[in-house]
């Protein structure tokens, strides 16, 4: 009883695939040996592993001489096809249609920079200013979008490093937001005057005689002043404004 038929699909195991890549490339090379010796022929074998890793077998000559006989055989028989007539003919009228095309957008160009303008027409004079006025709106469009779209970013910019300076500010100095309010009051109390100390009010004058200085009052036994005689030890008196005693 005959083996049945396997049906051939790719090796899911990923070790199972390996060996059986090795073994069959093992068996590839030796059937290309045995052709080659067999059978007298230039065998050239080139497999690439699916890691992109190159295995070669050539038999007879070398790789290189096999290659280039390989492209000499598979081009020999491809006859290049010669235009015909009639396609010439498309080809030239397609071209002059091109030169055409090209010549008439080089005169307008020409006629945009202000250039070859004196053989124009009125219509074309008045299409040709339609044009520029045209191109000119969009282009001061196009500039002052640009203009807007630019300042937004200069000030979204100018926005964000105020925040910064603040942040920096804050970490450098924490005091800073203490130290205006102290220099506020410090200028107050500077602008403010001075307030002066009230004089006492003078005491009541007595009846006795003014003291000068260095006169002294003499007590009796018990202690008391003697109110009608005093001591004189120097000439110097009293400021005028001090009160003074006197004498009954």
């Amino acid at each position: 009883m005959g083996r049945g038929r396997i049906q051939l699909r790719r090796i899911e195991n990923k070790i199972r695939r390996q060996v059986t890549f090795s073994k069959r490339r093992t068996g590839l090379v030796k059937k290309a040996q045995e052709i080659s010796v067999l059978c007298d022929a230039d065998v050239a074998l080139i497999v690439f592993s699916t890691k992109g890793k190159l295995f070669e077998y050539s038999a007879g000559s070398s790789m290189e001489s096999i290659l280039e006989r390989y492209e000499r055989c598979a081009y020999a028989g491809q006859d290049i096809t010669t235009p015909s007539l009639a396609s010439q003919g498309e080809c030239s009228t397609e071209c002059s249609k091109l030169l055409r095309m090209v010549d008439v957008m080089q005169r307008s160009l020409r006629h945009l920079n202000g250039e070859e303008v004196d053989a124009l027409s009125i219509r074309e004079l008045q299409d040709l200013e339609m044009q520029l006025d045209t191109s000119l709106k969009r282009t001061r469009s196009r500039k002052n979008q640009l203009m807007v779209e630019s300042i937004a970013q200069l000030k979204k910019k100018e926005k964000e490093l105020k925040e910064l300076k603040k942040q920096l500010t804050k970490k450098a100095d924490p005091r800073e937001d203490s130290e205006p309010q102290t220099l506020n009051q410090g200028l107050a109390s500077l602008a403010a005057p001075p307030c002066e100390p009230a004089h006492p009010l003078p005491g009541p004058i007595s009846p006795h005689r003014p003291l000068s200085l260095g006169d002294t009052l003499e007590r009796n036994e018990d202690g008391e002043v003697d109110a009608g005689t005093l001591i004189r030890l120097t000439n110097t008196t009293l400021p005028h404004w001090m009160p003074r005693l006197t004498g009954e």
